[in-house]
């Protein structure tokens, strides 16, 4: 028996059958998340109790907060002394912390986010956020709880690599999904020691240290002004552009590309899968970072030579479809295929998860057909009114 197959047989016995919020707390304190702050809201609920229960054994505090407004600004404190710390909702709950994202960004605080989004409405909120001034968040969008263990200790190391928040774009399966896995420490390069850090060892020297989002400094000390601080952080972000991560298949000799991301995209994978073992020459782009935005992939894909046509699949009402048409730069007509599809809860659950309803809307886009009605639109969709023609 070779040592590779041993150490393969060897990860397999010490996976576990754990949800998928269970592991997000775990990957987290593993990564070195020391303090957490959150209000519950369902799907996010369950992430805040596995770190309340975990991060105390662990050395750590998890507060549960008044709100969401208290909590990022726990998260504000906790960071600014060093600390990897973290907060998180749904999206809705995001929409209160957003004048503090901004800020905490411009202050170049490594924040940790946990978006457990009730579907993928908040693709807009999480790659253009809705605060002020200049900035950006990295967002990584993992597919099934597995990639969701690597990417929060990912989202940890990068927030700390470039001073700067990063999001986890999940969703209810994600959080609720269960799956046996092991959650072992990624080894990543070292990072230089956090010398910016309010933690008291330069108090009464005459060089104690300030966190702002002002560019301004203590009495004395250089500064760079709100200009210069501004004009600092606008040639930042070109730099973090850098860490965009993306999934290609089978798209050498597809005729139609398909781009999904998150949850879905798995759905939309599998789909693809079977249409293809029918005979259909169908590939797919996944963003794994929503933001910096895969569009060389995009546009590559939608360059292929055989490509007649470009999808984007998504729970909303057309948001991602955006970056998909920026990136296929008129390469290839981009059609949206997706749509809003929900459970009873308003969770994002919906009927269009089936991956027979998915195969049907790709089919009927790579055949040029019509595409099929979302369920629920035959009931409920917005009619025009007399004095809106």
């Amino acid at each position: 028996m070779s040592a590779a197959t041993t150490d393969a047989r060897h990860e397999r016995d010490q996976r576990v059958l754990m949800e998928g919020s269970e592991a997000l707390a775990r990957a987290a304190i593993v990564a070195g998340c020391r303090f957490f702050a959150g209000y519950p809201m369902t799907p996010f609920t369950e992430v805040l109790e596995h770190f309340a229960r975990l991060l105390p054994d662990a050395g750590g505090v998890c507060i549960n907060a008044e709100s969401e407004l208290e909590a990022v600004g726990m998260a504000w404190g906790a960071l600014s002394t060093g600390a990897r710390a973290a907060t998180g909702s749904t999206g809705q709950g995001l929409s209160l912390m957003q004048e503090s994202f901004s800020e905490i960004t411009l202050a170049e605080l490594p924040l940790v986010i946990f978006n457990m989004a009730r579907g993928q409405q908040d693709y807009f909120q999480a790659t253009r956020g809705g605060g002020h001034g200049d900035y950006r968040h990295i967002v990584l969008a993992p597919q099934d709880v597995r990639e969701g263990v690597e990417h929060v200790q990912l989202a940890f190391h990068l927030a700390d690599k470039w001073r700067n928040p990063v999001l986890i774009y999940g969703d209810y399966l994600l959080a609720h999904t269960q799956e046996a896995i092991s959650i072992a420490p990624t080894t990543f390069p070292e990072l230089p020691k956090k010398d910016w850090a309010v933690d008291g060892s330069s108090s009464g020297s005459g060089k104690s240290r300030a966190v702002t989002s002002l560019g301004v400094s203590k009495v004395g000390q250089p500064a760079m002004g709100q200009e210069g601080k501004a004009q600092y952080i606008a040639t930042k972000i070109p730099l973090m552009e850098r860490e965009v991560r993306v999934e290609q298949g089978f798209c050498d000799d597809a005729e139609t590309v398909v781009v999904a991301f998150g949850s879905p995209a798995k759905f939309v994978k599998y789909a693809i899968t079977q249409l293809r073992e029918a005979g259909h020459r169908i590939g797919y782009v996944r963003p794994i970072t929503l933001w910096p935005f895969p569009y060389a992939a995009v546009a590559g894909a939608a360059a292929g030579p055989d490509v007649r046509r470009v999808g984007s699949f998504e729970l909303s009402a057309g948001q991602l479809v955006e970056d998909v048409r920026i990136g296929g730069g008129g390469r290839a007509p981009v059609t949206f295929i997706g749509g809003v599809s929900t459970d009873h809860s308003g969770f994002g659950v919906g009927r269009i998860l089936d991956v027979e309803l998915i195969a049907d809307r790709i089919l009927a886009l790579h055949e040029e057909r019509e595409l099929p009605l979302i369920p629920g639109y035959e009931q409920y969709s917005y009619q025009i009114q007399e004095h809106q023609k």
